[in-house]
This record gives structure tokens, sequence and C-alpha cells, in this order.
């Protein structure tokens, strides 16, 4: 009973089924759960609605918090059911140490330590933790899932990008701290602060407030605008690429499964017709055999009353069998 009820809990939890009535409403209420503890938590970061709200939002959290705390420790007592987390307690841990595990438990932790340490300080800070909430989503979401895969598999190209623009701004902000500290001591008086400069103009973003003066300053100034332009541009094509090669590998993976089904009705289809044509073939084979019977037998009553004693009725009775099966395999092509 214990085995049939944490498997049953396993495949709510675990497996995204929408035939199963418990299942969909886990897919519903928790991702509902979510939205709204989130948009309760960036509301009550407003004076207007943290005063009027402020109850409300304390249970919306308090009852958030419980339902997440209830599903975690769910999921860590059914996830034995799974052959990788088998063991009881290696298993378990094991399971604890994954991403979306951890995002579980931490994302719970905040409203623990606020209740047991409220007048810590520091306890409100990690209180953004709340936040890795909306990656839980990710078990409910197909494009969420779908957007992790694409990044993992491009991992290596995102990182190569990410270590070349390191490289290009480490460059440009010591060239341009170089050139502009003189002119500018304050704005530029040390190589962190012509990073800042850097980041901003890499991305093309361009707030203003730093810029170069001197005429060198101003030339690579202009090129760093323009390369940021073509290496930012490198990541949106390598995810873009990614997308489109996660969607070609998903739709190839459904068209053996189409192809399959289709066989298989197909095949469903050609078998209950042959079965129809061969129950219509036994039914005319009876029909016929039982109508040469009676002939069969009308021959033979004639015979013995014209014939007498002299009538000899094994060979006619053979010979009269011997000419229905040739008629069968004639007629009936067997």
């Amino acid at each position: 009973m214990r085995k049939q009820l944490k498997t049953l809990l396993y495949e709510i939890l675990e497996v995204s089924d929408s035939t199963n009535f418990y299942s969909l409403a886990d897919d519903l209420i928790i991702p509902s759960l979510i939205v709204l503890n989130l948009t309760a938590f960036i509301a009550s970061t407003s004076p207007s609605f943290s005063l009027g709200y402020k109850q409300l939002f304390e249970y919306i959290e308090i009852i958030s918090s419980l339902v997440f705390t209830l599903e975690y420790v769910l999921r860590m007592w059914v996830c034995t059911v799974d052959r990788k987390y088998s063991h009881p307690i290696l298993g378990r841990l094991k399971y604890a140490l994954t991403p979306l595990s951890m995002i579980d438990f931490f994302s719970i932790l905040p409203f623990y330590l606020l209740l047991l340490f409220p007048n810590l300080s520091f306890v409100y800070i990690i209180s953004i933790l709340r936040l890795l909430r909306l990656i839980k989503i990710s078990r409910y979401s197909e494009s969420v899932r779908t957007l992790g895969s694409v990044l993992y598999a491009k991992k290596e190209e995102l990182l190569a990008t990410a270590f070349a623009v390191f490289i290009l701004l480490i460059f440009a902000s010591s060239l341009m701290y170089f050139v502009e500290s003189s002119a500018q001591p304050k704005s530029f008086g040390s190589i962190p602060d012509a990073m800042w400069w850097g980041v901003v103009t890499l991305t093309t973003v361009g707030y203003g407030d730093i810029y170069p003066i001197t005429p060198i300053g101003r030339f690579l100034g202009s090129i760093l605008a323009f390369l940021g332009i073509g290496i930012f541009a490198l990541p949106a094509g390598i995810i873009s690429s990614g997308f489109s090669e996660e969607l070609q590998r998903k739709k190839q993976q459904k068209t053996p499964e189409n192809l399959g089904s289709s066989a298989h009705y197909q095949s469903v289809e050609m078998l209950a017709e042959r079965e129809g044509i061969f129950e219509q073939k036994q039914m005319a084979i009876a029909l016929h055999i039982e109508s040469s019977s009676e002939l069969m037998k009308m021959c033979v009553q004639t015979a013995k009353q014209k014939l007498g004693s002299d009538f000899q009725n094994e060979q006619i009775i053979c010979d009269l069998a011997i000419h229905l099966y040739n008629e069968a395999v004639r007629q009936f092509e067997l």
C-alpha cells in the first residue's frame, strides 16, 4: 500500500500527464501559486500596496510557502521510485543536489529564516531568493525547458563569446584609462572606472555619464562601439540557431512516433479487414459444404433405392467426399 502510494505521488509530481486528473491539477495549481506569490512579493515593495494589503500579502506568503514545503518534502520522499535515486539515503542526497531540487530548497529558505530570525537585517536581503520560485515554473513549462536545453547545448559557443567580450572589455578599458586619465582623472581615474564606460559602450547603451573628450579617446570609443554591435549580435545568432536545432530535433523525435502510430493504425485496419474477409470466407465455405452434404446424402439415398444390396456405400461416399473437396478448393481458392 505504501509503495503504491509512493508510485502514485511520483507520477503526479514528476510526470506531466494531461490524462491524469491529479497530475493535471498539480501542473495548474503550483505554477498559478508561483505567479500569485511573486505578484504579491513585487506588490509588497510598493508603499501604496504594502500598507493596504500587507496582511493579504502575508497570508499569500504563508500559504504558498507551506505548499512549496509540502511539495519539496513529497518530492524528496518519492524520488526513490526513480532508479537513479533508489537508495534511501544516498539517492535522496543525490536528488537534493540536482539543480531544480536546490532551487526548490532555496526558494522556501527565506520564509523559515524570517520566521526564526525576524530581527536580523541580512535575512531581508536573503528574501530576494524568493524570486527563484519563478524558475520552478520550468518543471511545468515546455518553453522554459526548451530554453534551458538550448542554453545547455550552446554553452561552449556562449562561453567562447563571453570570453571574447571580456578580453575586448579589458583591452579597451585599459587603453582608455591611459588615454583619458590625464584629461578626466575623476571619470577615468582607474581601469575599473574605465570598465564601466567600456560596458556601456560595448552594449551600445550609451548613458552619457562618462565619455571620452580627447581625439584619440573618441577614436578608440567609436571603434569599440562598432565592435560592440558585432560582438553582441553573436549570442543572439547562437541562441537563434540553437532554437532552430532544438525544434528540428523535437520534430524528428515526433515523426517516428507519428509514423509508428500511423503504421500501427494501418496494420490494425488491415488485420481487421483480413479478419472480416476470413470470416466471410469461412461462412461461405460452411454454407457450401452444408448444401453439398445435403446433395451428397440425397445421392446416396437414391443409389440405395435403385441398386439395393449391390450398392457399395464406402466407395460412393469416398468419391463424393473427394469431389466435394476438389470443388471447394477450386471455388474458394484455398
